[in-house]
């Protein structure tokens, strides 16, 4: 049996950050910045990196200018450097050893959120500037070209190198073909059908969307997926950018896109997070679209009918009274779910149906069927019987 003496056991890490830090330590300094960024990737990426993808990584220099994708650098295997803190998987693909190493590295300067975004973007702009060939080619032999800018708004730098990489023409049409955030699920999106603009608002890049609409970009152009920039950022719950873009005059009601206005698509996106247990966007948000724009709040959408409907469906009370208050119409009909009493009706609501029928008798105190309904609601509000289309 090995036994190791007091001097050999007194200079054993003591735990496992001494350990990480040890590590860290015996990574050769000429190596250390590609290693740390390297590591940057592993902690913040939302997917596992492939091997292929981690040299790409290092093979993106970024430390001095000019910044430069050579790819000889390929050549060098420098993802065992950090043995201890990474392992590769029977898939090719690289992940941290141990939660624990997350931990670690998330407590140092380097890997906080918007150093490492830094790193990261500057890596992404680095790359997709450089490479080049056809779709096929690069798909295949650059396959980190498929990441996005990252949340790196912090620095200026990254600022002006973002929009200086979405005015060149070549370098723009070269990521969106690679990727378009808007249809992130299809491998070949082919040519971009929205404006620079457009695609920075809807990953939420609020100084580049700046910085582009100071410089002349059209708020108002219509393209993209989901109809303009606007619904885009509307949709993806960027208040800031919906704050600006209501600061420059933008019209609110074209008629177009994916959900009719902007009103449509931040309710739509409340739907979504309530379907997956998040707070539904906040109440302060949403007046302002009310009461500092000219929003059309009976814009119809084919589906959904209005957002007095969508919301009705969605069963939010204060969202409802909200609309009602500002002249919304009760009796606009969608495929989906009818009107709005329809569509609270389908969800088994009693609270918002005799809201919307006190709201309705009072704008037609003559009409006898808000009577007939009002009667139904009360007499089965006292049992468990639920409210049926029928009633409705």
């Amino acid at each position: 049996m090995l036994c190791l003496g007091s001097d050999a056991l007194a200079s054993l890490p003591r735990n496992l950050e001494e350990t990480y830090q040890r590590m860290i330590e015996r990574i050769p300094v000429e190596l250390k910045k590609d290693a740390i960024r390297l590591l940057q990737f592993l902690v913040h990426s939302k997917q596992p990196l492939k091997l292929a993808e981690a040299q790409e990584v290092v093979a993106t220099q970024v430390k001095y200018k000019p910044r430069e994708f050579d790819v000889e650098r390929r050549l060098l295997r420098k993802t065992d450097v950090f043995r201890g803190m990474a392992v590769v998987d029977t898939n090719k693909e690289l992940h941290l050893a141990h939660f624990s190493v997350k931990e670690y590295l998330l407590g140092k300067k380097q890997f906080n959120i918007v150093t490492a975004s830094i790193s990261i973007t500057w890596t992404c702009l680095t790359y997709l500037t450089d490479i080049n060939g056809s779709y096929e080619e690069m798909k295949r032999n650059f396959p980190r070209a498929i990441c996005h800018v990252a949340l790196a708004q912090a620095s200026e730098d990254i600022v002006r190198a973002t929009v200086r990489f979405l005015e060149k023409e070549v370098m723009f049409q070269q990521w969106t073909r690679l990727y378009q955030a808007d249809r992130a699920g299809v491998s070949n999106p082919g040519s971009p059908q929205g404006s620079r603009l457009y695609y920075v608002c809807f990953v939420g890049l609020i100084a580049p969307a700046r910085d582009l609409i100071s410089k002349g970009a059209d708020i108002d152009v219509q393209g993209g997926y989901y109809g303009n920039a606007l619904q885009a950022a509307s949709l993806e719950g960027h208040q800031e950018i919906v704050k600006l873009f209501l600061e420059k005059g933008v019209d609110l009601n074209p008629q177009r896109g994916y959900h009719v206005n902007a009103l449509q698509a931040v309710l739509s996106k409340g739907h979504q997070e309530i379907r997956n247990n998040k707070p539904y966007p906040k109440r302060g948000w949403f007046r302002e679209l009310l009461t500092e724009s000219d929003a059309d709040l009976n814009a119809y959408h084919e589906v959904y009918g209005s957002a007095l409907n969508n919301v009705s469906y969605c069963g939010h009370q204060e969202i409802v009274q909200l609309l009602l208050g500002h002249g919304a119409d009760v009796e606009i009909k969608g495929d989906k779910c009818g009107d709005a009493l329809n569509a609270a009706v389908k969800q088994g609501n009693r609270e918002i149906p005799q809201l919307l029928i006190r709201h309705a008798r009072e704008a037609n105190p003559g009409n006898p069927e808000y009577s007939q309904l009002d009667l139904i609601i009360h007499s089965k509000a006292g049992s468990n019987d639920p409210l049926t289309s029928e009633d409705a």
